[in-house]
């Protein structure tokens, strides 16, 4: 028997390590786009646990899926494959660019996995020189340490010891500051298809292609961050399909998994033979729990139905917070894409976003941030009309309260 004692928020500070502030509410049970909390009040999901919950809580088809498998077996280490596994690989396979995957567990580790790639095909094919990493200021691509060096945001590595080198960072949405950078030292360049912790900001037709004739130019391998913005988030399978720009490497967790955790690296055969046997691994990486649950997600998600859905509901979004704009004034832009949506605060209300989710909470709303002054939507894929309706609600009633 497990000992039963009071399990309440004040327990995080006597057991946890003190990195994160959560919230006072601790949510108990999910249903589709609708959380409740120990005290049962309800609230409207539309943070999707940072767009990782891709088709809200306790979807009937990952329920089935986790039951299934978890009722036949749960782990294998590398030294053999499995079934969900193989399965799963040849889905990304016949729906994308890619011909090999490379499963791990996060984002981090798959981004990890292609940094890792792009420097060892980098020593293979041109040799030790050709070393350099670009990435963008302001990006955003986990918390390893060497993925938080390629991320664009000092204050996230600073203060660790000496950081991995030969890392360089351009301007998101500057050419002339990548062509700067750029050589035939460069090995890879690593890019959000959408920046995401960096503000929901979506790149210019001519930017990112201007990335891939750069890379193209200076044979360096163009890595797509697609962690938070694929399986279907932007309203496509993966957000590079409606750019025109197809990566060298592309990585994916988050949504991959609904809410369980998973990663995978997609790249071709030419570049993949480069991680031969040895070279990289992981323990949990691939195995059949995660990949079944994942297999799920990934038929669930990659139908017209579903991907048709996901731009229809960023319409009914972007049109609801521009009615709420109209009203109170309060932003500056809406921004974003299928359904990660920023509301960009203006001048009036700049650093006030964690005070506008908190009073979403306060009114039964789950709600994001993207820095000081952007409060961002990441919402089930498959949300209710009804229910962005009823949280777009609840959430003026939140900035009414404010303003």
């Amino acid at each position: 028997m497990s000992e039963h004692f009071s399990v309440e928020r004040g327990l995080f500070d006597d057991v946890m390590v003190p990195n994160y502030a959560p919230s006072a509410v601790i949510p108990v049970r999910g249903q589709g786009s609708r959380v409740w909390d120990q005290q049962d009040k309800e609230y409207i999901d539309f943070a999707g646990g940072i767009a990782v919950s891709a088709l809200g809580h306790c979807h009937p088809a990952l329920v089935g899926a986790l039951k299934e498998q978890g009722e036949k077996i749960w782990h294998l280490s590398n030294v053999q494959t499995n079934e969900p596994a193989l399965r799963l690989a040849k889905k990304l396979v016949d729906s994308t660019f890619a011909e090999k995957v490379y499963f791990c567990n996060s984002g981090a580790e798959s981004n990890e996995a292609a940094l890792k790639l792009a420097r060892r095909w980098a020593l293979d094919v041109h040799g030790a020189d050709k070393s350099q990493i670009i990435a963008f200021k302001q990006g955003f691509h986990g918390r390893t340490f060497f993925t938080v060096t390629v991320g664009g945001q000092a204050a996230y590595s600073d203060g660790f010891g000496p950081k991995p080198g030969d890392i360089d960072h351009a301007e998101y949405n500057n050419l002339d500051s990548l062509k700067a950078l750029i050589s035939d030292r460069t090995c890879a360049v690593m890019i959000e298809p959408l920046q995401g912790e960096g503000g929901i900001v979506s790149p210019t037709d001519e930017f990112i292609k201007g990335v891939r004739a750069l890379c193209d130019q200076h044979n360096a391998l163009l890595i797509f961050d697609e962690v938070q913005t694929g399986v279907g988030r932007l309203g496509e399978l993966y957000a590079y399909m409606d750019l025109g720009v197809t990566p060298d490497i592309l990585t994916s967790a988050k949504g991959l998994g609904g809410g369980f955790p998973i990663g995978a690296m997609l790249t071709t055969t030419e570049i993949a033979k480069h991680l031969k046997i040895g070279t990289h691994g992981s323990t949990y990486g691939g195995n059949p729990l995660a990949c079944a649950v994942s297999e799920a997600v990934l038929d669930t998600v990659n139908t017209t139905e579903v991907l048709a859905g996901i731009k229809a509901k960023a319409k009914i979004y972007v049109a609801g917070l521009n009615a709420i704009n109209a009203k109170y004034n309060i932003f500056s832009e809406i921004r974003g894409k299928g359904l990660l949506i920023g509301a960009v605060l203006n001048e009036n209300y700049q650093g006030k976003a964690k005070a506008f989710l908190n009073a979403a909470m306060d009114e039964g709303v789950m709600v994001l941030v993207a820095g000081a002054s952007i409060i961002r939507f990441a919402p089930s894929l498959v949300i209710p009309d009804e229910d962005i309706t009823l949280g777009l609600a609840r959430f003026e009633k939140a900035i009414a309260s404010l303003v």
